[in-house]
């Protein structure tokens, strides 16, 4: 009885996973994946529970079984990831899509695919001369890289020529930032997505910030007491940093860090301009070092690896001034460089703890990568995708990927 209780209840998972179009799940971001393998797990729950109620006896195989499918919404993640990276290397992982739009465009939007290959698109180019084309052995898949409206009469005999025709959005070099498929009364429509502003998500968002930030702070800080110390004991003074940046609605926020430099770090910093015009011109794109001397030795790199100097900001969030996800609150210096519609587009969202560009690239994004990751997220934002960059910040984290 129990063993084929389990056996149900993992068929039903599965059944429901693929309903969800999780296998193999192409052409789906992260955070709609966590979106549906949730929903899914979710429903199976609700199955397991009415089961337990109408079958006899089922109401002791209650929590073991939810405790089994809880179990399986953590293991599934890795074991989809290691199966997807093993289907990659062997060559059997995606779909074959001809990409078509202006020359210019379509090398950068292949390198991206390619580089991104976890969207199980293969990208090819092809002429976006339709009478050019051969129909045999073609892509069943076209990508339209495209926003200048010369391929729109085209897209009736694309239609006919291919299985599924997608316009491309939020591609490098091809912003059409939020677009999405929506039902309109009964009708397929298009709408620009406003991204979670509502009233209701931003309560939501609040009260889980508080629900985490609370707790973490309370088994945090005498770990950030003993990091103060190191600092100390190697530069005395001020062990915390206080710096004011913009947040929601254009409001100071005086974010709060540990001190990862000497205190003298700006006079050492215009002297290093000074001397050495190439520091200039890598500060200029990234506003950041990559062999910063300002940073104290051992403490300051290990703090700021591990972005463990970023943790005093849980202050800022249980004060309401930022959120765990959202755009980071950049130095005037930093925003002066960022045109202004983006700058108001910015200060429309409550700044973050963590953010897109931190997971996708952490500090090796340039000005213009930033902006475009922070675009995505503003345009995209839900939930779900808050979710995704929470999670996929502690790996990021570990990996020390960017980080200086």
């Amino acid at each position: 009885m129990p063993e084929r209780a389990f056996a149900l209840a993992a068929l039903a998972a599965i059944v429901l996973y693929a309903s969800s179009a999780l296998y193999p799940g192409y052409r789906l971001h992260d955070h709609e994946h966590l979106r549906r393998r949730t929903t899914a797990s979710f429903k199976v729950a609700v199955i397991a529970a009415l089961g337990a109620i109408l079958l006899p006896e089922g109401t002791r195989l209650l929590l073991p079984i939810l405790g089994f499918l809880g179990l399986g919404l953590i293991v599934q993640p890795v074991m989809r990831m290691a199966a997807r990276g093993l289907s990659w290397r062997l060559g059997i992982w995606g779909e074959r899509a001809v990409i078509i739009g202006a020359c210019n465009r379509i090398p950068a939007i292949m390198a991206h695919f390619t580089d991104h290959w976890q969207y199980g698109i293969r990208p090819e180019f092809s002429s976006p001369d339709m009478s050019e084309r051969s129909p045999h052995n073609e892509p069943s898949i076209a990508l339209i890289a495209d926003d200048t409206g010369s391929l729109i009469a085209e897209l009736a005999t694309m239609r006919r020529q291919f299985a599924e025709v997608i316009l491309l959005s939020d591609t490098p070099n091809l912003k059409i930032t939020g677009l999405r498929p929506a039902d309109v009364g009964g009708e397929i429509g298009i709408r620009l997505a406003i991204g979670g502003r509502s009233a209701n998500s931003n309560l939501v968002r609040r009260v889980l910030d508080l629900a985490i930030a609370i707790p973490a702070t309370l088994v945090l800080t005498p770990f950030i007491l003993i990091a103060a110390a190191a600092i100390y004991a190697i530069d005395p003074g001020p062990v915390f940093f206080r710096h004011t940046r913009e947040g929601l609605s254009g409001k100071p926020v005086h974010v709060l860090k540990l001190r990862t430099m000497y205190r003298d770090a700006e006079q050492r910093l215009e002297a290093l301009f000074r001397d050495n015009p190439a520091i200039q011109a890598e500060w200029s794109k990234h506003f950041k070092l990559r062999h910063d001397p300002r940073v104290l030795p051992v403490i300051g790199h290990l703090l700021r690896s591990s972005s463990f100097d970023e943790l005093p900001q849980l202050v800022n969030i249980i004060a309401g001034e930022m959120a765990f996800v959202g755009p980071r609150p950049f130095p005037e210096y930093h925003l002066a460089a960022m045109d202004g519609e983006f700058r108001d587009k910015r200060r429309s969202v409550t700044p973050g703890l963590t953010g897109l560009w931190q997971i996708s690239e952490r500090s090796n994004a340039d000005l213009e990568l930033q902006q475009q990751l922070d675009e995505f997220y503003i345009d995209n934002r839900s939930l779900w995708f808050d979710w995704h960059i929470l999670l996929s910040t502690i790996p990021a984290v570990l990996k020390g990927k960017g980080a200086c």
